[in-house]
């Protein structure tokens, strides 16, 4: 109970800058004080809290004998009206003297008020009752003593809403629900009123609350985030893929011990992936060969980390005989004061003090001397150990161990070389099957160069036939205009050589001149040569195809470039360059066909005869 109402009055605190109440005002002075519960220092009024809510027992001037200061009503903190009290302790409201108005606690039989409930942040609070002829200024000076009011908002109704800074003034504002209000000393009904003070649901409230949630819950975030950050271990470095290139570097850093650590990660990553292969099999061979290497600097280090533990034992051993004999000095020096000659002349204090040490001291002193002979007895214990080696079952305990190390490094030996054997044979392998793959490769080449060089001689002997079944038509149809041709001729001959009988008749019987013979001759050898040249015609017939005329202008070109003719080996061989497909045989057949344009010739003697082709086409130009 005591320490309820303790902590009751101690809760009742209020900022002086919030308080707005005059000084000069002895009575106010004197119900504010008797609210906390404290007696009035150098205030003329009584007590209006009752003894019973006060600690019991309390000594007004207790305080000059623990040191704590009097409590003094103007230092800062205290305000006007209190917060609500624990439920444990019930507090008698007193009258409220203000300005323009005076507040009158109602019956305290009466249940206390109700309110709803607390919305969260709440800042506003609903005040109904309010006299008729009451003013926002007679409500801001009644409600500034609970704290800074930021907003009021007064209805026509006798009721309004006001808005406080902090959320904990709303609490000393509801402490005023109940309260009959009297605007000075008058009766009237229009002055008076039963104030009601609860709770109020503002949006302004609830959005400051949220943002101030939003906030701490952001500032949560932040905090744990950093917490994770903090305790989470650092993440592995990123392994790099496999290459030749960074396997080669990887071997560089496993030869340095620096970097070994770092390398051997990287090299348990890429097998546990699996990346060796036959290929690269002989390249991790060497890198597991590297790592092993390390095995020997491992053990060296362990030699050198054993031999510094083996100094430091010795140092502690020699530093803590030290210590001890520092201790043995230390307890002679007070064995030596609890001697008669001296321990007379000390003082009970002292001599209980110098016996407190002693004692002190030489458990201390034995705790070392334990700890000295401890390390002494395994040191010995070593030391036997040792001498023990010389036995024969220590003997042949040291020649078994030897053999095993012995047997367990030829069978590294063994491994290391049934390791390189296996990787010769998969390079031996590998060998083969590069040749496999390139004798497979050339002979397919050949086969297919064999099969593409029949194809053309295939589609060569193709066109020679066609070639020839041409010439052979193209001859079979020369042959028949031949024939008709000797026919024509030979008819044409008959009737000339009728014709010349019966002129040469005419001429006897009738005697012409010889001028009328030579005419009928030059009429004959026209005749014949008409007939010639129709024949002729009728050999020469018209290009078939655009092929055939860009043929005769080459060729005419080419000719014309050699005016001393060209042999028609000579010029199957120009004209293939063009088209690999003509034949010399087309090109004679076309020449043929044309006897104005081209006319053959032979040329040498002997041996050395020679047919050529010339252009005589622009000769029957000149002649005209």
């Amino acid at each position: 109970m005591m320490a309820a109402a303790a902590d009751g009055l101690g809760s009742i605190a209020i900022d002086t800058t919030q308080l707005n109440m005059s000084v000069t005002d002895p009575t106010a002075w004197a119900t504010a004080m008797n609210n906390l519960g404290m007696v009035p220092v150098g205030l003329p009024g009584q007590q209006l809290v009752s003894d019973s809510i006060c600690v019991p027992g309390f000594d007004p001037g207790l305080n000059l004998m623990t040191g704590i200061t009097p409590i003094n009503p103007m230092i800062p903190g205290l305000g006007l009206v209190p917060p609500p009290p624990p439920t444990e302790v019930t507090v008698i409201k007193e009258i409220i003297h203000c300005k323009s108005c005076t507040l009158f606690p109602q019956n305290p039989n009466l249940p206390p008020p109700s309110t709803r409930e607390r919305p969260p942040g709440c800042k506003t609070v609903f005040v109904g009752g309010l006299p008729e002829n009451a003013t926002e200024e007679i409500i801001q000076e009644v409600f500034e003593q609970c704290g800074e009011i930021t907003a009021i908002r007064k209805s026509k109704k006798n009721f309004c809403h006001i808005r406080f800074a902090e959320e904990f003034m709303v609490d000393k504002a509801i402490y005023l629900s109940g309260y009959r209000m009297r605007l000075g000393s008058s009766t009237d009904k229009k002055d008076s009123g039963r104030l009601h003070v609860d709770f109020a649901q503002a949006r302004d409230d609830f959005y400051e609350w949220e943002c101030k949630q939003r906030m701490r819950a952001r500032e949560e975030r932040h905090r744990r985030k950093l917490e994770e950050d903090r305790l989470r271990p650092p993440s592995p470095p990123a392994i790099m893929h496999y290459s030749e290139h960074e396997a080669a570097l990887l071997a560089e850093k496993l030869k340095d011990d620096s970097k070994f650590s770092e390398a051997i990660t990287v090299l348990l990553s890429w097998i546990e992936r699996g990346e060796v292969n036959r290929r690269s099999a002989n390249q991790f061979y060497s890198m597991v060969q590297s790592a092993n290497s390390h095995v020997r600097r491992l053990m060296n280090e362990k030699a050198t980390h054993e031999q510094e533990m083996e100094e430091a034992k010795e140092n502690f051993k020699n530093a803590l005989t030290g210590i001890l004999t520092q201790f043995e000095q230390i307890v002679a020096v007070f064995n030596a004061s609890t001697r008669q000659k001296a321990w007379d002349h000390f003082s009970k204090a002292q001599r209980k003090n110098i016996d407190i040490w002693r004692k002190h001291s030489e458990e201390l002193r034995n705790a070392q001397s334990e700890q000295l002979m401890g390390i002494r007895r395994e040191e010995e214990m070593e030391m036997s150990d040792d001498e023990n080696c010389d036995s024969p079952t220590k003997k042949m305990r040291v020649d078994e161990s030897a053999l095993a190390a012995q047997a367990y490094a030829l069978k590294e030996e063994n491994d290391s070389l049934r390791w390189q054997l296996d990787a010769y044979r998969n390079e031996v392998e590998l060998l083969k099957q590069e040749k496999e793959q390139l004798f497979r490769t050339e002979d397919n080449l050949t086969k297919d160069q064999q099969l593409q060089f029949l194809q053309q001689t295939m589609q060569g002997m193709q066109q020679q036939l066609l070639t020839i079944q041409e010439e052979l038509n193209n001859k079979k149809s020369e042959l028949e205009q031949a024939k008709e041709e000797q026919s024509h001729t030979q008819a044409l001959l008959k009737v000339l050589q009728e014709q010349l009988k019966g002129t040469k008749e005419l001429v006897e019987t009738n005697g012409h001149s010889h001028e009328d013979t030579n005419e009928i001759n030059v009429l004959t050898v026209a005749l014949v040569n008409q007939d010639r040249e129709n024949n002729i015609e009728k050999r020469t017939q018209g290009l078939k195809s655009e092929k055939e005329a860009l043929l005769i202008g080459i060729i005419s070109t080419f000719l014309h470039v050699h005016p001393f003719g060209a042999n028609i080996e000579y010029l199957w061989s120009y004209m293939q360059q063009l088209d690999s497909k003509i034949s010399a045989n087309e090109i004679e057949m076309l020449l043929m066909r044309l006897p104005r344009m081209f006319k053959q010739e032979f040329t040498g003697v002997g041996a050395t005869l020679e047919k050529r082709w010339k252009l005589c086409a622009f000769e029957g130009i000149k002649t005209t």
